[in-house]
C-alpha cells in the first residue's frame, strides 16, 4: 500500500485507488496514515471528525466510516487475490490501526532524505546536502492534504509538516548559498520574502544573497522592508542576528563573501 499526504491525499493498494471520496472517511484515513502502525483511539478519531460537539450517534457513525474504508480496501485486495482487509485496517482495543510499514507513507521518504542531507552537511559534502534536500522537497506535490478537511488533530499534523517543509527549504537554500549559487537564488528568495514578510531567516538569506551578488543597496533595502513589517505588524525590531548581518554588510566584512564551507552546524535557523 502506498499513501501520499504531501499534497492531495493519494492511497493505492495493488495498483488501485483506495482513497474514499466522502469527506469524513478521508479525514479518518489521513489521520491513520499519519500514524502508520500505531493505534489511533476511537475518541481521537471522533474528535477529529466532530470536534467537541459529538453527536449521539458518533460511535456508530465512526464504525460506518471504517466500514467504508474497508470496502475500498477490500476491492483492491480482491483484485490481487490476497490479504484480509481487517489485517490492513485492524480493530484494536479502543481504536483502529492502519497496519502498514511507515515507509509506505511519503512522509517517511521525505524525512529520510532530510536526515541524509543533514548528514552530508555534517560530513562537509555541500553538493550532496543540497541535492538531498532538493530531492526531499520534490516529494511534495502541493500543500499537505490540501483536499482533506482538517479537524483539530489533523491541523496539528499539518502545522508540523509545514514546519518540516520550511526547515528543509531553508536547509537547501543554506547549502546552495555555501556552494556559491547566490545569483540563482535571488528570484526564489525574493518570492519567499514576499510570501513570508516577517520571516527573518528567509530575509536574512535574501540579504546575504543580494550582497554576494554585488547588490548591497538592495540588501539594505531588504533589511529595511523587513524591519518595517516587524515594527508595523509585531511591534518588534529585527533579531540581533539579523542586525549583526546588517552591520557586516555595511562594513563590507570579507567573511560574508566566503562560501564553500560546512565547518559547523547547518545554519537553517539563522534566527531563533
Amino acid at each position: 500500500m502506498d499513501i501520499g499526504v504531501l499534497g492531495p491525499l493519494v492511497a493505492r493498494a495493488h495498483g488501485m485507488s483506495v482513497a474514499p471520496t466522502a469527506g469524513k472517511p478521508r479525514q479518518i484515513l489521513a489521520l491513520l496514515a499519519l500514524h502508520p502502525g500505531q493505534v489511533v483511539t476511537a475518541s481521537a478519531l471522533m474528535e477529529e471528525v466532530w470536534g467537541e460537539d459529538l453527536p449521539r450517534s458518533a460511535s456508530t457513525t465512526l464504525q460506518s466510516y471504517i466500514r467504508q474504508l474497508r470496502c475500498c480496501l477490500r476491492r483492491a485486495l480482491a483484485v490481487a487475490g490476497k490479504g484480509d482487509v481487517k489485517d490492513v485496517l485492524a480493530t484494536r482495543h479502543g481504536g483502529y490501526l492502519l497496519d502498514i510499514d511507515p515507509e509506505c507513507v511519503d512522509v517517511a521518504a521525505f524525512e529520510r532524505l532530510v536526515a541524509s542531507g543533514r548528514a552530508a552537511w555534517s560530513a562537509g559534502d555541500l553538493a550532496a546536502a543540497a541535492g538531498r534536500f532538493a530531492d526531499a522537497l520534490a516529494i511534495w506535490r502541493g500543500p499537505a492534504l490540501v483536499d482533506v478537511s482538517a479537524g483539530r488533530l489533523l491541523e496539528v499534523q499539518l502545522l508540523r509538516l509545514d514546519e518540516m517543509r520550511l526547515a528543509a527549504l531553508e536547509a537547501r537554500i543554506a547549502a546552495d548559498l555555501e556552494l556559491g549559487r547566490h545569483a540563482e537564488l535571488l528570484g526564489e528568495l525574493a518570492a519567499l520574502s514576499a510570501l513570508h514578510p516577517t520571516y527573518e531567516n528567509i530575509h536574512a538569506m535574501h540579504m546575504l544573497a543580494l550582497h554576494r551578488a554585488g547588490r548591497t543597496g538592495d540588501a539594505l533595502e531588504a533589511f529595511h522592508r523587513l524591519r518595517g513589517m516587524l515594527v508595523e505588524q509585531l511591534g518588534v525590531e529585527p533579531a540581533p542576528q539579523v542586525q549583526r548581518l546588517l552591520q557586516s554588510i555595511l562594513s563590507a566584512d570579507p567573511q560574508l563573501r566566503r562560501h564553500g564551507r560546512a565547518d559547523g552546524p547547518l545554519p537553517v535557523r539563522l534566527v531563533g
